[in-house]
């Protein structure tokens, strides 16, 4: 860094000495002048050959440059370089280190700063389903005595009678509709099934609406999947039908 910067200042020496040459040159080259017309107009006139000139300005040079040359190397770098790190006093050179003394035993009462105490439990939210709506159990009909709910009233007729009678445990309840049970519809609705000697249901109507049409096919849907005991007539299974009531009311 320190020679590039006095490589330009050498340069820029040159550069001076060329442009105060030229201009000395200049100065001092004399052009031929006229002859005077009287005697009183002669002036002396000092005129230097061209080439003295110019070894006068290659001397002055060559010594500009030898002072250069001179003071460049006699100059100290010591400022650029940089000094080797000195060691430390104080610093441990061994490659073996003292072992650290060992930690006092800790006492009771050594602090008079109370101590903590262990952070108490949170309590932890469990998420807890909502619980289902209870599924619409069909009513026993007052009317007809052969009609049947989720479980069989007491008073329920027994297979083999005049008109059929589903089959515990193959008449699974109607589902509440989601629908409905946002809206917070309610209402009872009482659903005729005809069915046929094998047991099976066929066509299925309503007899009394609730007002829900969702509530209505909801319970026309479940009846389509129960099962029945046929109704007899003279020892021999007959075709029949029979009302089914059903009651929907949202959990409160």
């Amino acid at each position: 860094m320190g020679i590039a910067r006095d490589y330009r200042l050498f340069r820029h020496l040159l550069r001076s000495i060329h442009c105060g040459y030229a201009r000395i040159t200049a100065i001092l080259q004399v052009s031929p002048m006229p002859a005077p017309r009287h005697a009183s107009d002669r002036h002396i006139v000092l005129r230097l050959p061209r080439h003295t000139l110019k070894i006068a300005g290659i001397a002055f040079a060559a010594g500009l440059l030898l002072f250069l040359l001179v003071w460049a190397t006699g100059r100290k770098d010591d400022f650029y370089k940089a000094s080797p790190a000195q060691p430390t006093a104080g610093v441990q050179t061994d490659d073996t280190i003292a072992p650290l003394p060992a930690p006092l035993p800790a006492q009771d009462g050594a602090s008079d700063m109370p101590q903590a105490k262990p952070p108490a439990e949170t309590p932890t939210l469990v998420d807890t389903a909502p619980p289902a709506p209870p599924a619409p159990t069909p009513l026993p009909e007052e009317t007809a005595p052969g009609a049947a709910g989720s479980a069989a009233p007491s008073n329920a007729p027994v297979a083999g009678g005049d008109r059929p009678v589903p089959i515990q445990g193959q008449m699974p309840p109607p589902r509440y509709p989601s629908a409905a049970l946002r809206r917070g519809d309610a209402g009872d609705v009482v659903v005729r099934v005809d069915v046929d000697a094998a047991g099976n249901p066929g066509g299925v109507t309503l007899v009394q609406r609730s007002g829900s049409r969702d509530l209505d096919r909801a319970a026309m849907e479940a009846v389509r999947h129960w099962r029945f005991h046929p109704a007899q007539r003279n020892g021999q299974p007959v075709a029949g039908s029979m009302d089914i009531p059903f009651e929907f009311k949202p959990a409160q």
